[in-house]
């Protein structure tokens, strides 16, 4: 099983903590990474592109000539396709790009990923994180004391307010709980720190 520190919030070391090796210990897949992240991206696309076709262009109410007798090709509109001004032929149109991976594709994903950032030393585990009130200097603290310059992405076991409203302001910094965390957090972000409570229960929930 990883063994990786237990630290306080003020970044002293008071302990160990062996994490899952079933969620923390796996040979991250990397094929699967790239899918789990490239569904994610698609999700996010909007899909709100639209062009008009030859029936919602304005205009070409009319014939624009007699069908025969002028010596010209027929044509029926001024805003058919080949006009300048005329609708588009398969144009885009709303849509959503996306779709689902089977639930153990997505589950083998979070384990490598989670696996990755063992690997990588990456991974910081707090025995406990709670603030009094929302105070976005407190957090920039804590990871000044855990000596954390990257970007970083804290996982708490259940929603904690105070820690989600004190890191708004930090650009670097991401807040999400262990039930909402994507592999796209995990991939994006360079540090992962973790609550002991997020560690355990992550650990139970994807083995």
């Amino acid at each position: 099983m990883p063994k990786v520190a237990l630290l306080n919030q003020s970044g002293s070391k008071v302990g160990d903590i062996e994490l899952n090796d079933a969620v923390f210990g796996v040979e991250p897949n990397t094929h699967v990474l790239h899918e789990a992240a490239v569904a994610q991206r698609a999700t996010l696309r909007q899909g709100t592109h639209k062009v008009k076709n030859r029936s919602e262009v304005s205009g070409g109410g009319r014939k624009p000539w007699r069908q025969k007798g002028t010596g010209r090709a027929r044509q029926g509109t001024i805003r058919a396709p080949q006009w300048v001004g005329g609708g588009t032929v398969f144009g885009p149109t709303p849509r959503s790009y996306s779709y689902k991976l089977p639930r153990k594709v997505r589950r083998l994903a979070l384990q490598s990923a989670y696996s990755s950032k063992v690997q990588e030393n990456n991974v910081i585990v707090l025995e406990d994180l709670s603030l009094d009130a929302p105070k976005t200097k407190e957090v920039v603290n804590i990871l000044k004391g855990l000596e954390v310059n990257e970007k970083a992405l804290i996982v708490t076991a259940d929603n904690n307010e105070n820690v989600v409203l004190s890191s708004n302001n930090i650009p670097t910094v991401s807040v999400t709980t262990v039930d909402q965390v994507s592999v796209l957090d995990l991939l994006t972000h360079d540090k992962l720190i973790l609550t002991k409570e997020a560690a355990e229960k992550a650990g139970e929930v994807l083995s």
